[in-house]
């Protein structure tokens, strides 16, 4: 067989172990069905005493469906025989009389952990690398393998729900502690341990008591579990407004099942599933899973460097976030600051996160220790000797970067790599003057960088190629997806967020209200509106940003509707002032922020005024795809895919609609076009459609074949 290899041990006991040759990963295509339907015919309990489901991967166990495969399929049929046989399969498994023990190393995702659950018992090894979930709701579908029946009824609905509906991963002590599994092992001999527990439940059996608080076995009982799924619903609505259809399905799905029984639930999950592998919804959050994908292989890898000694100039809160992912990458992270007591206190930071991940199970308490130790302050240039990339991290002063580029050019060697983290300096303004530019590259980070997964790495033309294939590797080790862009004012990332945050802030001039743009805006799908975020960003930073900006829009139309400075003048700088176009020195009210009155008279537009919401959709939204579209004509990125990674996991363009190529292609050229020619007409030059997209809408074409 190709996927798996089964063996029946002199104890009697049947092993499964699953390898699909073709993978890094195993996944449940429909060839691992077929050769797992044709296993189970085999199996005769009357000479078999037990199954173990074990993985001949080191690091996974499985990992889910094949994404490649579900989203190839084109027909309601095509969709359904797939998912149906995998609940037959899954079916048989839990209904065979011998137990079946799962032994799970490594990723135990999707359908990975339906496995699991179809099991009797589950054992996990004892390592940061084994973690369980069920992410389907972040690629637009349901767990429709028995996970939305069988997950509830084995750790309860008020623990089971929030992992489906966020799809977040459980590490091995909170699994253990949730009862997902019946016990932690050693990594090793996993194979062995399995069997010898099969033996043990073949002779004296298990049957498994679920500890049930008072609480739970309220929310369990008919009129609690009401109380469940209705708190369940508002929370999806408040933080998706109901924009996606998947968390709905879900709770509504689990509901069904609870009522109704696991296999009548299932029955019901597969004609979910159907439904929503066909949604543009789906498709779209699928396609995002595609991109950051590819994005993951460095195609320069041959070239690349391997970073041994890192070194972070400025240890602040973006200085320390690099130092931080780089740990598990490095030998050796020099953090340089001003004084050696300021690099002490990025470490600290440092310290607090690690921490926080052995606490977890994330990491080992020994290589938590060994990843700090990595770490040497420093107050000088003394030890940049044998650096092979220095980042720099200090605040946004030209001036400031070139001086510490030429001190670097000093201290560290001829091919030291040179990397500014910068979101809006041309990385050729600072390279001016050095005696090595080809060393020089851009590599933008965003905040907090620990969480934050896209790294925006910038060329110049003098940019050597070894350069970006180590900076580009590097990203990718330190658990980025990465996009390639070309210099220049803004780069890719700030200059198509710039248009959308001038566009939001003209529209209070006009009368409109900060709390009506930020809803209008979070209605279309963003995470936050863009009056929060230029808080967040801080005013005194957008200042900056237009300054740099300005050359390249200016000619456009695009100006800034007033001058910012008046905002900073008054100490309105946002969220860290405690005042900005909100007060966060106020409490909340009715779980609203209050507003910064006082900006209105400073902004202009009189009387505040109902905003016209599709309108504002369409100014503030299509600024932003405007741009990215002419970012792409200008060979600022290399490709639609690019430029849309880079606004969904940047600046939280709504994944539900693809990214701002994906969105052109749903509506249509054409139909972009003219919405921005009517709203030229009205409003001004500024939505003059790039010459691409004009192109395109003239002859039909589509940003992406599929």
């Amino acid at each position: 067989m190709k996927n798996i290899a089964v063996e029946i041990t002199k104890e009697q006991v049947a092993v499964i172990t699953i390898d699909c040759k073709d993978s890094k990963v195993n996944k449940v295509s429909s060839g691992l069905l077929d050769e797992i339907a044709a296993m189970i015919e085999k199996i005769d309990p009357a000479e078999v005493r037990g199954l173990v489901i074990v993985s001949g991967k080191e690091d996974n166990f499985v990992v889910g469906a094949d994404i490649d495969e579900v989203i190839a399929m084109k027909s309601d049929r095509e969709t359904r025989t797939y998912i149906s046989r995998a609940n037959d399969i899954l079916n048989r498994i839990d209904a065979l009389p011998i137990p079946v023990v799962s032994c799970i190393n490594g990723n135990c995702l999707g359908g990975g952990l339906e496995v699991a659950l179809a099991s009797d018992y589950r054992m996990a090894a004892d390592s940061p690398k084994t973690v369980m979930g069920l992410p389907e709701v972040m690629l637009g579908l349901l767990p429709a393998g028995g996970g939305t029946q069988r997950l509830p009824r084995l750790i309860g609905l008020r623990e089971s729900l929030p992992l489906m509906l966020t799809g977040k991963n459980v590490r091995v002590r909170k699994a253990r502690r949730l009862g997902l599994i019946d016990e932690v092992v050693v990594p090793y001999g996993l194979k062995e341990i399995g069997v010898q527990k099969a033996v043990e439940l073949a002779k004296k059996g298990f049957k498994r008591k679920r500890k049930r608080s008072l609480a739970d076995a309220f929310l369990e009982s008919p009129f609690g579990r009401g109380i469940v799924f209705k708190q369940a619903w508002q929370m999806v609505m408040r933080q998706t407004r109901g924009l996606y259809p998947a968390p709905l399905e879900i709770i509504d799905s689990v509901e069904f099942g609870w009522r109704k029984g696991v296999l009548k639930g299932i029955e019901k999950d597969i004609d979910r599933f159907v439904k929503l592998v066909m949604t543009p919804e789906a498709k779209s959050l699928m396609n995002i899973f595609f991109g950051i994908t590819d994005l993951k292989k460095n195609p320069y890898k041959n070239k690349a460097k391997d970073v041994k000694k890192l070194a972070v100039i400025g240890t602040g809160l973006m200085g320390s976030g690099i130092a931080a992912v780089s740990t598990n990458v490095c030998d050796t992270i020099l953090m340089k600051d001003m004084s050696a007591d300021a690099a002490a206190k990025g470490m600290k930071e440092i310290w607090k996160g690690i921490q926080k991940q052995v606490r977890s199970g994330a990491v080992r308490k020994f290589d938590g220790d060994v990843m700090y130790g990595k770490l040497v302050p420093c107050d000088d240039y003394s030890r940049f000797r044998g650096t092979d990339i220095v980042i720099e991290a200090v605040f946004e002063d030209i001036n400031l970067k070139r001086k510490i580029l030429k001190d670097v050019e000093d201290a560290a060697d001829r091919d030291t790599i040179f990397a500014s983290n910068t979101s809006a300096l041309p990385i050729k303004s600072i390279a001016q003057g050095c005696r090595r530019p080809e060393n020089v590259i851009g590599m933008h980070y965003f905040s907090p960088v620990p969480r934050m997964p896209l790294l925006e790495i910038i060329k110049t033309d003098k940019t050597a190629p070894r350069v970006t294939a180590t900076a580009l590797e590097l990203g990718i080790r330190q658990g980025k997806t990465c996009i390639i862009v070309k210099d220049g004012p803004g780069f890719y990332t700030t200059r198509i967020l710039g248009p959308l945050l001038m566009e939001s802030v003209l529209v209070v001039k006009e009368g409109g209200e900060f709390q009506d743009i930020d809803r209008a805006m979070q209605q279309f799908g963003y995470p936050v509106g863009p009056m929060t975020l230029l808080d967040e960003v801080g005013i005194d930073v957008g200042i900056h940003v237009i300054e740099e900006l300005k050359p390249i829009f200016e000619p456009r139309g695009i100006i800034a509707p007033f001058d910012f400075s008046i905002l900073s003048e008054k100490g309105f700088i946002g969220r860290k002032s405690k005042k900005g176009l909100y007060r966060y020195d106020l409490p909340k009210k009715k779980g609203k922020k209050p507003v910064n009155t006082e900006v209105y008279g400073l902004i202009g537009g009189g009387e505040r005024k109902k905003i016209n919401v599709e309108e504002v959709q369409h100014r503030v939204s299509l600024m932003m795809v405007n741009e990215a579209v002419t970012c792409l004509q200008e060979g600022i990125i290399s490709s639609p895919r690019d430029g849309d990674m880079g606004a969904i996991l940047g600046l939280g363009f709504p994944p539900f609609r693809g990214g701002p190529f994906r969105y052109v292609d749903a509506l249509g050229a054409g139909a972009v076009v003219k919405i921005m020619e009517d709203l030229g007409a009205k409003y001004g030059a500024r939505f003059t459609p790039a010459r691409m997209l004009k192109d395109m809408a003239v002859k039909g074409k589509k940003f992406y074949s599929h």
